[in-house]
């Protein structure tokens, strides 16, 4: 017997009920994309891996999908390597290119690419799928749509606060209650002086950026083992436990760090998107986490993460600002911001919730029954009609027993059978009959029948 076939782990099938639900999430936040102005572009699923490789930090670059060399990728591996046990060697001797980890570093080599072409600043969003040798589970997945949206070549806070509005419009569209967390790559900078270890920003981002994941505990012990003075790690511990309204926390950190210049301007920076986003009427709840750093490298401004209030998962958005990447494609000093929403968690959230509108289910509005070859033309007909007129209609393919045909059409959640027997082709009438109330009535194809499934 043969194999059943799989897919890999950490990998899903969509079926076209689930896809009409993804496409609903995707055509929502592409809508709200083109309300401000972003642009979309496409980038290759794989890149160079010199252009992938150091941009995510130690950890980021584990987690890289990396492609074999096509033909004979063997040629020129040493096998002393292989039997030394040298990974990182042999990965550049068998692999040129790697999936892409997520959309902000494709987009950053595009800007660099393509610079000529561009008229500054570029606003930009991406809609794809990247790739991640994650460890698969609840909420987490190694292949994965992200839905971007990017603005680089501009300094100002102006952007941050737009994209933070438009995180809240298409949520709000959505109907999904979020919290949306922020933190400054300046901020963190200035905590590492203030606790004495300012060579130790990476190793503590990484570590306190997990503290809602494994706890204080947890992180003091991973702190410890990446070198960080145990003096140091008690300075921090009140500055993670910093409590109290919004502003409150805001004017503690304001104080702690007032005689470090870094850490202030990280500080006004976070107060200035805050009264921003508050001055337009922002309908999402707004906080501020000092353990926030998103384990990337390249922030070095805003950081934003997104959580579904009513959901138990990880972020459903994410971004902040990222002032160098560019610079290591050739361009320094152009700056850049953007988001990312993680549509395949918002599934799972609009899932768990039971948000999807019922037009979201099935796009097929009206199915004509087939009840002969002559009363099948004249379906078709009609069904024409209607599809010009924007009503989404299709024709059973086989004269089967209307039973079967009806049957069919409530599986699939059709709103709408049209029926065209005998005595409909000889008056040149349609009985319409609503699935979810059991009405019939008869009406004439055309405008009437468009009107009537209106």
């Amino acid at each position: 017997m043969a194999q059943k076939p799989s897919i890999p782990k950490g990998t899903r099938d969509f079926g076209a009920a689930e896809m009409a639900r993804r496409n609903y999430i995707f055509d929502t936040i592409r809508e709200v994309f083109k309300l401000y102005g972003f642009r979309p572009i496409e980038t290759p699923a794989m890149e160079n891996l010199s252009t992938l490789m150091g941009k995510y930090g130690e950890e980021g670059d584990k987690l890289l999908f990396k492609i074999l060399n096509s033909g004979d990728w063997t040629r020129g591996v040493d096998p002393a390597m292989v039997e030394a046990g040298e990974a990182a060697r042999l990965t550049s001797k068998v692999s040129e290119k790697g999936l892409r980890y997520d959309l902000t570093v494709p987009f950053a080599r595009f800007v660099v690419q393509h610079r000529a072409e561009l008229q500054m600043p570029f606003k930009r969003y991406q809609i794809q799928p990247v790739w991640r040798a994650d460890r698969p589970q609840k909420g987490r997945y190694r292949e994965f749509y992200q839905c971007d949206a990017d603005v680089v070549g501009s300094d100002s806070l102006l952007n941050e606060i737009e994209l933070l509005n438009l995180v809240d419009e298409v949520f709000a569209r959505l109907g999904i209650e979020i919290t949306i967390k922020l933190n400054n790559r300046k901020v963190l900078a200035g905590i590492a002086e203030h606790i004495g270890e300012p060579d130790k920003l990476v190793d503590i981002t990484t570590a306190i950026d997990k503290i809602d994941k494994i706890g204080m505990d947890a992180v003091c012990a991973e702190l410890a083992e990446r070198g960080i003075a145990p003096a140091a790690i008690e300075a921090l511990k009140p500055i993670l436990a910093i409590s109290g309204t919004l502003d409150e926390r805001l004017a503690a950190l304001d104080e702690l760090l007032a005689g470090n210049e870094t850490g202030k301007a990280g500080v006004a920076e976070l107060r200035t998107v805050i009264d921003g986003v508050r001055a337009t009427g922002l309908r999402a709840e707004l906080d501020l986490d000092v353990s926030l750093a998103r384990g990337l490298n390249y922030y070095t401004g805003t950081i934003i993460e997104v959580k579904a209030r009513d959901v138990a998962i990880g972020s459903i958005t994410g971004g902040g600002r990222y002032d160098n990447l560019t610079g290591v494609f050739g361009m320094p000093g152009l700056s850049g911001v953007g988001i990312s929403f993680g549509a395949d968690r918002i599934y799972d959230v609009l899932n768990a919730l039971d948000l999807y509108p019922a037009e979201a289910g099935n796009s097929t509005r009206v199915i004509f029954l087939n009840m002969g070859p002559a009363e099948a033309a004249a379906s078709l007909r009609a069904a024409m009609q209607l599809r010009a007129a924007g009503v989404a209609a299709e024709v059973y393919p086989d004269a089967a027993k209307m039973k079967k045909q009806m049957t069919y059409a409530d599986a699939l959640g059709i709103p709408f059978v049209a029926i065209i027997g005998e005595e409909e082709l000889a008056q040149g009438t349609v009985t319409l009959k609503n699935m979810t109330t059991g009405e019939q009535k008869r009406v004439a194809p055309g405008p009437e029948l468009i009107e009537a499934l209106a």
